[in-house]
């Protein structure tokens, strides 16, 4: 069984190039055929590219260990070394390259295309051969270059998952609930906390031409911006969500102080997470006394928030799910004229992931549309969050 990574280090080397040949053209009745040795083939290039059906790290973190092919040695008759053969690494969309020692940011994987490649290591160039070096007078070189080394690179891979909407909220608030309800993606679901224990992906058909992308992560306790419970671990993968979507489960004796706690927990991680649009659901109304919090939460985050919408439902009972629907789309649709952004702040996208299927890229993973589960993760079993 193959785990969900989101992260991964790995060590690349590029291909070193082949050696030129010293040789000598030697045939009958021709006493000065003069040198013919052949240049060292070029190593192969350690080369990146985005693959949309890939969509975790863990084989890229199993394997570890990359390198591209030497380039051959020449050859006399003027015959080249083969080139060495490059070593392709496809990575997921949404995945950061970062130099192991220093931590530098080479490159994020936001905007390209399918298999469009990035070269990030040249493998070495072939030696001449000594045919290189014949001149007046030196008619008979026994000269030829080595072949240059490859490059080495110790660096670390990180996949933050690109989606439309994360789904934010305490252990057993009713997020994968609420994610099997909208989508086909089918998550682990128990009436106990910490069911999800890696980040889900689902596909809510918002019309005949467009898809909104929902991520469900574990679920946050208090102290996970400090490092607390599974949390931490994967707040980073709501980093590239156009809006956020917070559940309360309403039912919940520390209910009313849900909201507040989540929200200082998303900004101990990274402040510019609040500056999100977010919408509030109120869950588990079917709940005695439910919806009497449900109203207390309202009134109290309209006294601070008077723009956020807030909306009592029950996933369980289905009550409310078309408004929450609404407001979804809703929330997209203001944000597509705003665009997203990358960790550095750097514009992505003229929009939201709310785009046309026929746009097949990175930032519209529609390869979801037709699947409902990763088979490369994890399957979900007892133990982490509903």
């Amino acid at each position: 069984m193959k785990q969900f990574a989101d992260e991964a280090i790995i060590e690349v080397t590029s291909g070193k190039g082949g050696n030129g040949c010293v040789a000598f053209r030697r045939e009958k009745y021709i006493p000065m055929g003069g040198p013919n040795g052949g240049d060292g083939g070029k190593g192969g290039d350690v080369v990146f590219c985005v693959k949309r059906n890939v969509k975790t790290l863990a084989n890229i973190r199993f394997k570890r260990f990359f390198k591209a092919k030497n380039g051959g040695d020449g050859q006399g008759w003027n015959r080249y070394g083969k080139d060495g053969e490059d070593v392709v690494i496809a990575v997921p969309p949404g995945t950061a390259i970062r130099d192991a020692e220093t931590g530098e940011l080479i490159r994020e994987f936001t905007t390209e295309s399918e298999d469009e490649q990035f070269v990030f290591l040249k493998g070495g160039n072939g030696g001449w051969g000594n045919v290189h070096f014949k001149s007046s007078t030196n008619q008979a070189p026994r000269t030829a270059n080595k072949g240059q080394p490859g490059e080495y690179r110790k660096l670390i891979l990180e996949m933050s998952i690109m989606a439309d909407i994360g789904l934010v909220g305490f252990p057993n608030a009713g997020k994968s609930s609420l994610l099997d309800a909208f989508t086909n993606a089918r998550p682990k679901i128990a009436p106990y906390p910490f069911t999800t224990k890696i980040p889900n992906l689902g596909v809510l058909r918002a019309d005949a031409d467009r898809d909104v992308i929902i991520a469900d992560i574990p679920g946050i306790i208090e102290g996970a911006s400090e490092g607390a419970g599974l949390g931490i671990r994967f707040l980073k993968h709501i980093s590239r969500t156009a809006g956020l979507l917070f559940m309360i489960d309403c039912s919940d004796e520390n209910c009313l102080s849900a909201y507040k706690t989540l929200c200082g927990e998303l900004e101990g991680y990274s402040k510019d997470l609040m500056n999100k649009p977010h919408i509030v659901l109120c869950n588990k109304i079917d709940v005695e006394g439910a919806e009497e919090n449900a109203n207390k939460i309202i009134d109290e985050i309209k006294k601070s928030e008077p723009d956020t919408k807030v909306i009592p439902v029950s996933v369980y009972a289905r009550k409310g799910m078309n408004d929450v629907r609404l407001a979804i789309l809703d929330l997209i649709n203001s944000i597509a004229g705003e665009g997203t952004f990358n960790s550095k702040g750097e514009k992505i996208s003229d929009g939201s992931f709310l785009t046309s299927k026929k746009k097949a890229t990175s930032l519209n993973p529609t390869f979801m549309s037709t699947r409902s589960v990763d088979e490369y993760m994890e399957e979900q079993f007892p133990g982490s969050e509903n």
